[in-house]
């Protein structure tokens, strides 16, 4: 892995990790499945634009096509949907916390549905992350965390988990930008058409939710995901997939510097294990792939 792949993955973490901070401001003034559709709405007519600019084009390959259509549902609409729509109720740290068990719930599932390889420091890891986890929500759920916020975090998380298995491969092809955009416009168009099925649609228009807004539309929206799908082409998705060790520090860290989220050993010590459960796992998933 070369410098420029790490300073990638370093800037991907930082910025997915912070948009859990902004979606917590944002659904403080305006409901969240609706500013999440605008947010993907403004993203996506940028990115295509960009694409456009850059002389792309949306004549995709077929696997481009699958993975702008399955990636628009399931981690625009249903992953970032239900992480939105829980922040009502949940702080952003806990969001950030679930979120990061993608990586591990990718390779539980790879490891018994998939029959992959993962050597026995994969296991351990899997092993130290759940444990991680179910340590800092074993805390909160004492503190009296919302139950249901956290179950709709799980499932965010299963549903980008299931996404990431069901497009192995399904990145290359150029056109990335495109790609990007187009996946931005079918989230929002799900999200327009789940809003008032869910919610009643309320704005209070104040500075934090402009700056919030602004910022997760062209930061951890755009830009995080422009970053992600280069460094999934520059180094394969196992590897990059190993970044995905930051973001457990990095949420909890950022909710604690800018929302004052208050943090207890035992979150210190969870968001410890998880992390090193969740590189021990990326690293043996590397070594097993570069086995014959």
């Amino acid at each position: 892995m070369d410098l420029r792949a790490i300073a990638m993955g370093l800037a991907f973490a930082f910025m997915w990790s912070s948009a859990f901070t902004s979606a917590r401001i944002i659904v403080a003034d305006a409901s969240p499945l609706f500013s999440l559709a605008c947010r993907f709405l403004i993203s996506g007519l940028i990115g295509v634009l960009i694409a456009k600019a850059m002389g792309q084009t949306w004549r995709l390959t077929r696997n481009q096509w699958k993975a702008t259509i399955i990636f628009g549902i399931c981690q625009n609409a249903l992953y970032l949907g239900l992480n939105f729509y829980a922040m009502q109720t949940v702080e952003a740290s806990v969001a950030a916390i679930i979120a990061s068990t993608m990586p591990l719930l990718v390779a539980l599932a790879s490891w018994v549905f998939l029959g992959e390889r993962l050597p026995g420091l994969g296991v351990i890891g899997l092993l130290a992350g759940f444990v991680g986890v179910a340590l800092i929500m074993g805390a909160r759920i004492d503190a009296g965390v919302d139950l249901f916020g956290v179950f709709l975090c799980g499932l965010g998380a299963l549903a980008l988990a299931a996404a990431t298995l069901a497009l192995r491969g399904a990145t290359s092809g150029g056109n990335f930008m495109m790609v990007v955009g187009l996946q931005m416009l079918v989230g929002s168009a799900v999200l327009f058409i789940a809003t008032p099925v869910f919610e009643t649609v309320h704005v209070n228009p104040t500075l934090p939710l402009a700056l919030a807004f602004a910022y997760t539309t062209l930061i951890p929206g755009l830009t995080a995901t422009f970053v992600w799908v280069l460094l999934l082409n520059r180094i394969g998705a196992i590897r990059a997939a190993t970044f995905h060790f930051l973001n457990p520090v990095f949420g909890v860290a950022i909710a604690a510097a800018l929302l004052g989220e208050r943090l207890g050993a035992l979150d210190l010590a969870g968001v410890a294990i998880t992390t090193a459960g969740i590189l021990a796992v990326q690293l043996s998933r590397q070594t097993a792939a570069r086995k014959p």
